[in-house]
C-alpha cells in the first residue's frame, strides 16, 4: 500500500508580514528554512522510501522540498513542478495586510473571502502587473486557465486534474512527498477524505509538519498522522 506526505511550505517573509500571498512569489523566512529542514528529519525517521516527489511553481514551496530532501539524504529523488499545485490565488487582496483588510472592509467580509468554500476575493484586472499572466514561468500555460481570483472550490478544480492525471499513477510505483501550501494542500485532503463543503475550511494544516497519510489500492485514506503530535491539529476523520 503506499503512503503519501503533504507539506505544507514553512513561513514566508509574507506569512510573517501577515500579507494575503497566493500566486505572488516570496521566500521563507529563516524560521521557514528550519521548518522545513525538520520535516525532512521527521520524514527521514519514518524509515519511508520514496519513488518520486512534486511541487508548486512558487519558490517558498520548491525550497522546502529541497531542503526536507536534503535532511533526508534524497536530493536524487525526481521532481516534477506544476502551477496546478500552487497556492489559492487571492485576487485584488494580493499583497495587503490582512488585518489592515479587515479594517477597510469589515472582519465579516474578510472572513468570507479567507474561509467560504466557493466566494472569491475581488478579481484581479488582465493588466494587473500582479496577474499569472504577465509572469514567466506560467508562459506555457494557456491564459483562459490563468486565474485572476479564486476560491477554495475552484482551486480544488484545477488541484484535482493533477491528482488524477499526474500523482496518482505516481503512487502506483511508490511512496510520494508533496511539498505545497494551505489551500492546495486542503483542496486535496478535502478529496481525499470527502470533508464536506461546510467544514473543510476548519482544516487547518501547519506549516513544516509533514502528513503521512497510508493509502490502500485504491488510493483511500486507511491511515492518518501528522509526523510532529506536538504541532498537530485536528485530522479530517476516515471516510
Amino acid at each position: 500500500m503506499p503512503s503519501l506526505v503533504l507539506i505544507r511550505h514553512g513561513q514566508s517573509q509574507w506569512n510573517l508580514e501577515n500579507r494575503f500571498t497566493g500566486w505572488h512569489d516570496v521566500p521563507l523566512t529563516e524560521r521557514g528554512e528550519a521548518e522545513a529542514s525538520a520535516a525532512g528529519a521527521l520524514i527521514a525517521a519514518t524509515g519511508l522510501t520514496f519513488a518520486s516527489t512534486f511541487t508548486s511553481m512558487q519558490t517558498r514551496a520548491i525550497r522546502t522540498l529541497w531542503l526536507a530532501l536534503t535532511a533526508m539524504d534524497a536530493c536524487w529523488l525526481p521532481e516534477e513542478k506544476s502551477w496546478r499545485l500552487n497556492e489559492r490565488h487571492y485576487g485584488a487582496l494580493t499583497g495587503l495586510n490582512k488585518a489592515e483588510t479587515a479594517e477597510r472592509h469589515g472582519a465579516a467580509q474578510v472572513h468570507i473571502w479567507r474561509r467560504s468554500y466557493d466566494i472569491p476575493p475581488p478579481a484581479l484586472e488582465a493588466s494587473d502587473p500582479r496577474h499569472p499572466a504577465h509572469d514567466a514561468r506560467y508562459a506555457t500555460v494557456p491564459q483562459d486557465l490563468l486565474p485572476a481570483t479564486e476560491s477554495l472550490k475552484t482551486t480544488l478544480e484545477r488541484v484535482l486534474p493533477y491528482w488524477q492525471d499526474t500523482i496518482a499513477p505516481a503512487l502506483g510505483q511508490g511512496n510520494v512527498i508533496i511539498a505545497a501550501h494551505g489551500n492546495s494542500l486542503r483542496a486535496l485532503v478535502k478529496h481525499l477524505f470527502a470533508v464536506p463543503d461546510a467544514t473543510i475550511t476548519e482544516v487547518e494544516i501547519p506549516t513544516g509538519n509533514p502528513l503521512l497519510i497510508d493509502l490502500d489500492e485504491a488510493l483511500r485514506p486507511v491511515g492518518v498522522r501528522y509526523l510532529d503530535p506536538e504541532r498537530a491539529t485536528p485530522l479530517p476523520a476516515l471516510p
